[in-house]
């Protein structure tokens, strides 16, 4: 299969995929043989065929590799010597993510929307033809026999889609043209570039219509009634007026507001637009008209893996999520379960990052460098946030559950002193810590990699209450502020840590709007942390992506004394991302902008 040329020309080529075109004629066929080209839109259950491809289409970023390569942020580290994204962006290669399209879940040689599979699917491709896709089905409206709630369901799902894929592309790459017609191979290309703001008011009347019209629950639609109770990965008001939300948000933020404005801070009337529509969200959720909630926190793993369990991880608090592919989840020797297991007894390489692992705060809910939150340097892992010890595998956690051979036992409980077992450069544990969030203990060669299937929402509910904290404080400049006749910032973030048991934002966070930030910003990472691009995304668009203690990628190097306590504890630099003002912006493909002259590179590039 040749790799398509441009983005404009690919959704031209899809057109023969489509029934629009064809390139093969077949002798002898039978009269019955031909399919109308209107057959896909004549009645919902065809459309909703039609339609369910753009499910499919959306990247399952944790499959694309067997590397943990959908984290581009500060959490990871990988083992020397190798030469993924991670550390390709490491080296300030922003290039990597297509001209190592192996390794990117960013890009592909071409789209892949096999409904069996999640491995494969690039960003970029997937999400061009997804636009062509929703565009050809918004066109063929009129073609659609059936009830009005059947009409508002399909046109629902195909502008959310439409508006999604766009909303995507423009987080990585910036404002790019919005197409919302079905293009003709004729047509001369001239399409512009929009500024981010620009694209974004577009994406926003997308999902502000798709939230006029999807329901808040499929099981309560007349036609959910066929797929009762088998619909939780469908489409609802919920995921359209979050990623209105997200959308406005974004577009708010200090990166996107500099390249349409010239302004680094925050957008005022752009956070408020986003308070609206997270709020309207929140009171569905408050009211008991949505499965949605907060997950309790001893169920709080089941959000990312099942361990064993035929359910789908995520719920009840994934808001939007892939659909499930294939055995690839499964916790196998090369599956991405096995990711971050400990050397010995596994084929681990990823670890997390020192630098971040300090944002993990204290059980009293204070960041461990205020002088008020009891933080011992001595005894740097007692009394942490209780998502530390849920997320984090720290020297002597136990990490073989069943029994196992004489000459493993000795690997029962983690070493990552300086010279311990678990601490190898050449494989995992080379920071001083494990990963344990997104895949339990078990998974390891001792224990047998049990039954464990790994998935991780785009979209979860935490999530949304962080965003509206954030989106109310820059809106209305004030963590004690209702902002839109609803709950203030400081009780949205202590939603979050309510959860968990963590311990409330203190008072003097509370009453300084920039020290609220830095909680919020820290919050973030304690809770979103080795999910989807949520840090990546998050430290771009705050403008924090350049800073040394956001670019630098740490150790924590003890030894133990003769009790096995932890004494000398120092923090090692490993690596220093490079980082300039250009790779705040992924770059377009060459190809792609040699096209017409109103498409151009981004800047730096």
């Amino acid at each position: 299969m040749k790799r398509y040329p441009n983005i404009i020309i690919a959704s031209f080529i899809l057109l023969a995929l489509t029934g629009l075109a064809g390139c093969t004629r077949y002798l002898d066929r039978a009269p019955a043989a031909d399919v109308s080209p209107t057959d896909a839109f004549m009645n919902f259950t065809n459309f909703q065929g039609f339609t369910e491809e753009l499910y499919s289409l959306v990247p399952e970023y944790t499959s694309k590799t067997w590397a943990c390569d959908w984290i581009l942020g500060d959490e990871i580290i990988h083992k020397t010597g190798v030469t993924w994204l991670n550390e390709q962006l490491d080296n300030g290669d922003s290039w990597s993510w297509t001209t190592g399209e192996w390794i990117s879940w960013l890009d592909a040689p071409r789209y892949v929307s096999d409904p069996t599979t999640g491995h494969g699917k690039g960003l970029w491709p997937n999400s061009w033809y997804g636009i062509h896709k929703a565009n050809l089905g918004l066109a063929n409206m009129d073609k659609l026999a059936g009830t009005q709630e059947e009409k508002d369901l399909i046109k629902g799902q195909l502008l959310f889609f439409r508006g999604w894929y766009h909303f995507e592309l423009m987080t990585y790459w910036g404002g790019l043209p919005f197409i919302d017609t079905v293009l003709s191979p004729s047509a001369k290309l001239e399409l512009p570039r929009l500024t981010y703001q620009a694209m974004a008011d577009r994406v926003a009347a997308d999902f502000r219509t798709a939230a006029d019209l999807l329901p808040v629950n499929w099981d309560n639609t007349e036609a959910g009634k066929a797929t009762l109770g088998k619909n939780q990965l469908r489409l609802t008001k919920i995921a359209a007026l979050g990623y209105l939300g997200k959308n406005y948000l974004y577009a708010g933020s200090p990166l996107m507001n500099r390249s349409t404005t010239g302004n680094a801070g925050f957008d005022v009337n752009y956070c408020k637009k986003a308070a609206d529509a997270f709020a309207e969200l929140l009171k569905l959720v408050d009211n008991g008209e949505t499965w949605v909630k907060l997950a309790d926190f001893s169920q709080y793993s089941n959000l990312f893996y099942t361990n064993g369990g035929s359910f789908i991880p995520g719920y009840p608090e994934a808001i939007f999520q892939n659909p499930v592919y294939s055995s690839w989840f499964t916790g196998c020797p090369w599956g991405p379960s096995s990711i971050f297991a400990e050397g010995n007894i596994g084929g681990g390489y990823a670890s997390p990052n020192a630098r971040f692992v300090q944002n993990y705060g204290m059980a009293n809910g204070l960041p461990i460098d205020d002088p008020l939150s009891g933080y011992d340097p001595a005894n740097p892992w007692e009394n942490r946030d209780p998502r530390f010890y849920h997320d984090i595998v720290i020297d002597r956690d136990q990490i073989i559950k069943g029994s196992a051979p004489a000459d493993k036992e000795k690997f029962r409980y983690a070493n990552l002193s300086i010279n311990g077992f678990s601490r190898d450069n050449s494989a995992i544990g080379r920071t001083g810590y494990l990963l344990r969030k997104l895949t339990p203990m078990t998974a390891n060669n001792i224990d047998n990699f049990p039954n464990n299937h790994m998935q991780l929402a785009y979209m979860r509910l935490a999530d949304v209450y962080l965003m509206y904290a954030e989106a109310v404080l820059q809106g209305y400049g004030s963590a004690s502020n209702a902002g839109p006749n609803y709950i203030t910032p400081e009780a949205a973030l202590n939603k979050v840590r309510d959860r968990c048991g963590a311990g409330r934002v203190d008072a003097r966070f509370v009453a300084d709007k920039d020290k609220f930030m830095s909680e919020i910003i820290r919050e973030r990472a304690m809770e979103l942390g080795f999910e989807e691009e949520f840090r990546y995304n998050d430290l771009r668009r705050w403008l924090l992506a350049e800073q040394l203690k956001y670019r630098e990628k740490t150790a924590i190097d003890f030894d133990r004394d003769v009790n096995g306590k932890p004494i000398n504890i120092r923090e090692t630099v490993l690596v220093t991302r490079k980082f300039e003002d250009k790779n705040y912006w992924l770059p377009l493909k060459i190809n792609d902008v040699n096209l017409y002259l109103s498409f151009p590179q981004n800047p730096g590039y």
